[in-house]
């Protein structure tokens, strides 16, 4: 059957969005039905792949940085989809772990957990990373935390324990249908457990097809300034980043402790 073309189809071009797809009589063409099975094929797969913690590891600890391993009370993948709550809080010995690391305090802890998409994290996390570490100028840093079976609020417990003004979670976001290894940053002043998703700040889409991690890394960085200068996150913090800074060329300046 002859499938007419779709008059959107030029501005197909410009989006991974599932517009244009076109008619075989009152169905869809067998081309976008196989792609449909593959763009959902792929979402699964990136649910259920599991993070390479080691691979992560080495690549973070090449740049020099203190980098430490902790889990979830979520036992595997099934604990973790089917349990929430568990996901939010560390084990035992994470706990142990960040909590004889916490006694300096520092400004900022950066973690990077799985979430629903270890695809995203070992694409994207430590390019953003990498990307942000220059722009956060003399900030003191806690150790670098990877964190398996992670949801947004883990990071609220590792902040808690290492005495962080700041926790950054970077985490795998639930995959779309053509965004399987989307990254999301979610950042929280004065972390500690029981903290809202309200009184957080969120960078998703985070991929280079989508917000690429150095224009991902620039929002960051300008949000941790504006969080350290008003002591607050959520929504009581605005974005006006983008009328602040330079998203092509050009870097910001570094952050000062305040």
């Amino acid at each position: 059957m002859l499938t007419p073309k779709d008059p959107w189809q030029a501005l197909a071009g410009h989006t991974q969005a599932r517009i244009a797809l076109g008619r075989a009589g009152n169905g869809l063409p067998t081309r976008e039905v196989l792609q449909f099975g593959l763009a959902h094929a792929q979402a699964r797969d990136a649910v259920h792949l599991p993070l390479d913690t080691a691979a992560l590891m080495a690549e973070l600890g090449a740049r020099g940085l203190d980098v430490l391993a902790v889990a979830s009370q979520a036992a595997d993948r099934r604990d973790y989809l089917q349990r929430p709550d568990l996901g939010r809080r560390l084990d035992a010995d994470g706990r142990a772990l960040l909590a004889a690391r916490g006694g300096a305090g520092c400004t900022l802890a950066i973690v990077i957990g799985d979430g629903l998409s270890a695809l995203a994290v070992q694409r994207q996390a430590a390019a953003t990373v990498a990307a942000l570490l220059p722009l956060l100028g003399g900030l003191q840093l806690g150790p670098l935390v990877v964190a398996r079976q992670a949801r947004v609020a883990l990071a609220d417990e590792v902040g808690e324990l290492l005495g962080a003004r700041l926790a950054l979670m970077l985490l795998g976001e639930r995959p779309g249908l053509s965004s399987p290894d989307s990254l999301g940053a979610y950042l929280t002043f004065a972390p500690r457990v029981g903290r809202l998703d309200a009184e957080r700040n969120c960078v998703s889409n985070i991929r280079p097809e989508g917000l690429p991690p150095l224009q991902a890394a620039r929002k960051l960085a300008w949000l941790i300034q504006a969080a350290l200068a008003r002591q607050l996150t959520g929504v009581g913090l605005k974005d006006d980043s983008d009328a602040a800074l330079p998203m092509a060329g050009g870097t910001p300046g570094l952050l000062a402790e305040s």
